[in-house]
Parts: structure tokens; C-alpha cells; sequence
């Protein structure tokens, strides 16, 4: 059985399109696991690929990795599960290896691929800064994987499909290691990694009131968001983490990526390569960021965005 969990609802979705294939191709079950979940549509999975839905409501005011740990593993011993797919995101990242040692098993994560060869599970994951993809193949069972967002796209909705529910409740060991204090994070304007549009600065703009040019096509655009190369963000500090797209930042995957006075670095590549249409302006005709786009624009972003704009406004009537 292939057993898929996390406490994204997106993320598990994105998961069940590999899961299915994954499923398929062993011959096995496809579960999806929901830990303390009040979805309110809970049959979405099932018409997403999941053959069976394993739902456990816990009484558990935040997330606490020993637990989870714990009632995750239950899961995979009700379940029989030899695959074990978790979304890639903080929680996800500590949860994984702690299941790991639980199982006994190994654990590979942040996998951009995933496939069978024979009866071996091969995965595919960046190392060294996206300069190398390390290859590995799993030899026994059970396994453990993390998926990052935005890797697989989700199967469409199918009303014809028909699964199992299954409410159960797992018994666990509470931990003495208590949570004081939750704080949600601000989140300035729209969140890079949903957004269908994002417009990104990097060093080649000479001061930070210039980002106001990058806002200005932005808003031209559907779905549109402010994003940024690691020095922007971070060495600079004119725009917050929120906005950093990169290996260390935000993976995106947008219908438009547009990349404004950013070199091209491996490490800001990995955040963005998955878009569907990638637009460079750089003023530099060998900037690396060229070899990453589908159209390129050799020329100073100061003189190319208002044209650039000015175009859009035009054509937009």
C-alpha cells in the first residue's frame, strides 16, 4: 500500500497524482491519511485518485512531532503501508525522519523524482546547491519520502470514483514538551508560491524605491506578486522573506515567472524553474537567466519596464 500524509490539504492533493501512478504500478491500495482533520470534504481525495481515506481525530490543540510521530506510525501498521509519501514542508521535514526511526526504515527527502525500477523504489533529489541530482534506490520496505510543493500537478476531480472512508482512533503517549506560544507569521500581499503571476526583482535594480517599477507591471498582471533572488531579500533587506524565491527561499510555480535584474544563480533557478513561461530582462546578453527563459530581453530594466508597461496598458485596451 502507498500511504500518503500531510497536514496540507494541497500538498496531499499534489501527492496523490504521483501516488496514484506509484499505486498503479505496484499493483496496491492507495491511502491518504488525515491526522485530526476537519475537512469538510473529505470524499475530495477519493475523487482525486485515493482509494481509501484514513482518518484519525485527535485531541491536539497544535502540531507536536513526537505525537504525530506516533499516531502516524499506528497508521502504516493498520494500513500495512510500505510507501509512505509526506508533503515536504516544515512540519512534514521534522516529522519524516522521527517516523523513520520509529519504522525502522529509511528515509529519503525532498525527492523531485520519483519512480519504480524492478521491485526498487529510485528517487531523484537536488544537491550542492542544484549543481547535482543525487540518485537513490530503496532496497526494502517500509520507506519514507518527503515531496516539496508545487512538483506535481493534482489529477481532476473524477464523480465516478468510489473509496472507503475509514474514522478510527489511535491511541498515543503524551509528551511532556509543551507548545507556549503560536504566532502567525504576517504575510505581505499575495503569497508567492499561489500566485498564477509573479514579477521578480534582483540586484539589478539600484535602489529599493526602484521596485516601484517591478509593482507597476505587476499589477498589470492576473494574479499578480511581488518576488525576489536571495540578495534582495536577504543581504539588502528591501523586500521580506516572503517575497525570496530560491533553493533556500520559495519554490514557485506560476503561469508567468518574469525576472528582472536577476543574474541567474543555480540556487534562484531551483525556486523557479518549474514555471510555465519564464520572461528575463537583464541588460547583460550573458546572463545565465537567459538559459532558464523562454524569452529573453537584452536591455536596462529601467528603460524596458515602462515600455513593457506601457505595451500591456495598450494591448489591454
Amino acid at each position: 500500500m502507498v500511504l500518503i500524509y500531510s497536514d496540507e490539504k494541497n500538498l496531499s492533493l499534489e501527492m496523490l497524482s504521483k501516488g496514484r501512478e506509484l499505486a498503479d504500478e505496484l499493483g496496491k491500495e492507495l491511502t491518504v491519511a488525515i491526522i485530526d482533520g476537519g475537512d469538510s470534504d473529505i470524499e475530495e481525495y477519493i475523487r482525486r485518485g485515493a482509494d481509501k481515506v484514513f482518518a484519525v481525530d485527535v485531541d491536539l490543540d497544535n502540531f507536536k512531532v513526537e505525537e504525530y510521530a506516533q499516531i502516524l506510525s499506528k497508521i502504516v501498521e493498520k494500513t500495512g503501508a510500505e510507501t509512505v509519501l509526506i508533503g515536504s514542508n516544515k512540519d512534514g521535514k521534522e516529522l519524516a525522519p522521527r517516523l523513520a526511526s520509529i519504522l525502522d526504515a529509511d528515509c529519503v527527502t525532498d525527492c523531485t523524482g520519483l519512480y519504480m525500477e524492478g521491485d526498487s523504489l529510485v528517487t531523484e533529489r537536488i544537491i550542492y546547491s542544484g549543481n547535482a541530482i543525487s540518485v537513490s534506490a530503496f532496497t526494502g520496505s517500509p520507506r519514507v519520502v518527503t515531496i516539496p510543493s508545487k512538483l506535481f500537478d493534482p489529477l481532476l476531480e473524477d464523480d465516478s470514483r468510489s473509496g472507503e472512508v475509514i474514522r478510527e482512533e489511535v491511541e498515543f503517549d503524551p509528551f511532556p514538551s509543551q507548545i507556549t506560544n503560536v504566532q502567525q507569521m504576517e504575510c505581505e500581499g499575495v503569497n508567492v508560491e499561489d500566485a498564477a503571476s509573479i514579477v521578480s526583482c534582483g540586484r539589478g535594480f539600484k535602489n529599493k524605491e526602484d521596485i516601484k517599477l517591478a509593482e507597476e507591471l505587476a499589477e498589470l498582471l492576473p494574479g499578480e506578486a511581488i518576488g525576489c533572488s536571495r540578495p534582495v531579500s536577504a543581504d539588502l533587506k528591501w523586500l521580506s522573506e516572503d517575497h525570496w524565491v530560491g533553493l533556500s527561499g520559495h519554490k514557485v510555480k506560476p503561469k508567468l515567472y518574469v525576472a528582472i535584474g536577476i543574474s541567474g544563480q543555480i540556487q534562484h533557478i531551483a525556486g523557479m524553474r518549474d514555471s510555465d513561461i519564464v520572461v528575463a530582462i537583464n541588460k547583460d546578453p550573458d546572463a545565465l537567466i537567459f538559459k532558464a527563459a523562454d524569452y529573453g530581453i537584452v536591455g536596462d530594466l529601467y528603460q524596458v519596464l515602462p515600455k513593457l508597461a506601457d505595451a500591456i496598458k495598450e494591448k489591454k485596451g
